[in-house]
């Protein structure tokens, strides 16, 4: 197991996929599968069997697993971008 760049509670922004550009929250870290869980990013359907809780049954929207390598820290991506001039140009 790999030492990630992120951990639980960190602002992160999403480098790649269908969620590029998006920031959110890590909420979780699985170091053994290289896999970070951000809220409100990848969002998936789980169709939950009726219970008790859910008499007719229910479909949930999830958090879904994101490779650790397709995020980065929000402080270093904002400190990126204003080296490059990308935020002067926002500004204007």
């Amino acid at each position: 197991m790999s030492k990630s760049h992120v951990k639980t509670g960190d602002e992160v922004v999403v480098l790649t996929g269908a969620d590029k550009g998006r920031r959110g929250k890590v909420i979780a870290v699985n170091p053994g599968t290289a896999r970070v869980i951000v809220e409100g990013i990848r969002m998936q359907k789980k169709h939950q069997k009726k219970s008790q809780t859910h008499p007719q049954g229910a479909i949930v929207d999830r958090e879904g697993p994101i490779h650790v390598s397709n995020v980065m820290s929000a402080e270093k991506f904002d400190s990126r971008a204003d080296k490059r001039g990308g935020a002067a140009k926002a500004k204007e």
